[in-house]
């Protein structure tokens, strides 16, 4: 571990000089201007998302079941009881943060409230919420306690919509009959009002906000997000904010897929929706012209813990996963679901853990970089940080990497994880990089090209 944290260190000191402040003067420093307000994020790379709640004592996913029936076999009355027996006394707040930084991950996103409307944090606007449970305390308070204590920039997944308000919707029906809310009833600017309250909470009780990570689901224009981001704007400047409130906010989220392109500003992004794909063009945008981006996904395919669904990912899938992502100029936002009793299961941790080791090595060609100068081009990825170009090679080459498209001069090539020099020729647009015949790494190895 000593030699992880060592190289962890390292890594830190490539960062901008603002990202290497504390959160707490890094959040004051980004307030100044929006290219400021984005650079942590940009540099971050990899974060851990949380999706938790009462809903982990069933074994479904988070809301879905009482919305969408068919998405889980409980009835929404058996939903509904289910904080009454929610008590994660081995929940250790310190150990979900520890965690994230053994995996190499710069951030963490917390669901502090999902679409079914209870609250992971003490609100004294319900009582439908973590106090009220036989556990009793504040889940939100503790964690964010604990990212304080590490610098671990900790954001707030926020639901808008709300099953259990009656403000949102008619709550003498059941969810799965009116969970698109209701917008044009009279009691829908109450809920409204509700939502702010809620938001002024968040931002106000537990210490800076790195992110507000908003889930709107359909028709989110209904919110009024401009009210919202203005109020996040006045009580936290520097907080960021996604795109799923109808407004274009700081950055996308494409949700279980990554993009098969960099992303500009000109083409909408978040979502399932796999005919995004389709509106992206292959070619390097200009700097002005990128579209931030996060894609959100899964270890096995749930949000929340089921430990009926062992379909785990492989560490090998999730670190190529990361690679495809920050080649194309994005954030990887990788999923844990708590067990009911507040630990994280051993599989996820594992795949956690196995991230992290390869970015110990080779984390240089992830922190701090945009897309690369290459791109659509079979078992090889490239990220870019001012002179370096990083080549990503997953299927390792019996003796010559041919890399076509570079149009940069290439003046030294090396292995990242050993630091070793390797010979190379170049030609207008393609370069030739003479290789040993052992990959250095059989999840992905890592050639840095030192350009002028």
């Amino acid at each position: 571990m000593s030699a992880y944290l060592n190289r962890r260190r390292d890594f830190l000191k490539l960062s901008l000089a603002a990202s290497t402040l504390p959160l707490m003067r890094r959040l004051a420093f980004a307030s100044n201007c929006d290219e400021d307000r984005t650079a942590w994020y940009r540099d971050a790379k990899f974060g851990m998302f949380i999706h938790w709640g009462p809903y982990s004592l069933a074994s479904v996913e988070a809301s879905w079941p009482i919305m969408e029936p068919k998405a889980g076999g409980i009835s929404e009355a058996e939903y509904r009881e289910l904080p009454k027996r929610f008590n994660p006394v081995k929940f250790e707040p310190q150990a979900f943060v520890e965690l994230a930084r053994s995996a190499g991950q710069e951030y963490m996103v917390f669901t502090t409230k999902h679409h079914d409307g209870f609250c992971m944090f003490d609100s004294s606007y319900t009582d439908y919420k973590i106090t009220n449970t036989p556990y009793g305390k504040d889940i939100v308070k503790q964690l964010a306690a604990a990212a304080q204590r590490a610098d671990m920039p900790l954001g707030f997944y926020y639901s808008p919509p709300d099953m259990h308000h009656p403000g949102f919707r008619d709550t003498s029906k059941l969810s799965r009959d009116t969970w698109k809310g209701g917008p044009t009833r009279p009691e829908w600017p109450l809920y409204l009002d509700y939502m702010q309250l809620q938001l002024t909470e968040l931002l106000t009780n537990y210490g800076p906000a790195a992110l507000i990570w908003f889930d709107g689901l359909d028709n989110q224009e209904k919110y009024g997000g401009v009210r919202f981001v203005d109020l996040i704007r006045k009580l936290q400047s520097a907080t960021l904010v996604n795109d799923r409130i109808g407004v274009p906010g700081d950055y996308q989220t494409p949700e279980q897929l990554i993009p098969n392109a960099i992303p500009t500003k000109n083409v909408h992004i978040s979502g399932i929706d796999p005919s995004i794909q389709e509106k992206l063009k292959p070619t390097i945008p200009k700097p002005e012209d990128f579209q931030l981006w996060e894609t959100c996904m899964t270890i096995n395919n749930t949000w929340a813990y089921n430990m009926h669904d062992h379909e785990y990912k492989s560490a090998q899938f999730l670190i190529r996963g990361l690679v495809e992502v920050a080649s194309r100029g994005g954030n990887f936002l990788l999923n844990v679901g708590p067990r009911p009793d507040g630990t994280i299961q051993p599989e996820f941790e594992e795949r956690l853990r196995a991230i992290g080791d390869w970015l110990a090595v080779n984390g240089d060609s992830i922190y701090g970089s945009t897309y690369g100068p290459v791109q659509r081009m079979a078992s090889v990825r490239t990220t870019a940080k001012g002179r370096k170009v990083f080549v990503h090679v997953f299927d390792w080459p019996s003796s010559t990497l041919d890399v076509n498209g570079l149009q940069a001069k290439v003046i030294s090539a090396r292995l990242l994880a050993t630091g070793q020099p390797l010979k190379f020729r170049q030609t207008e647009g393609k370069l030739l990089v003479d290789l040993p015949p052992q990959a250095p790494d059989p999840n992905v190895s890592v050639i840095t090209l030192r350009t002028l």
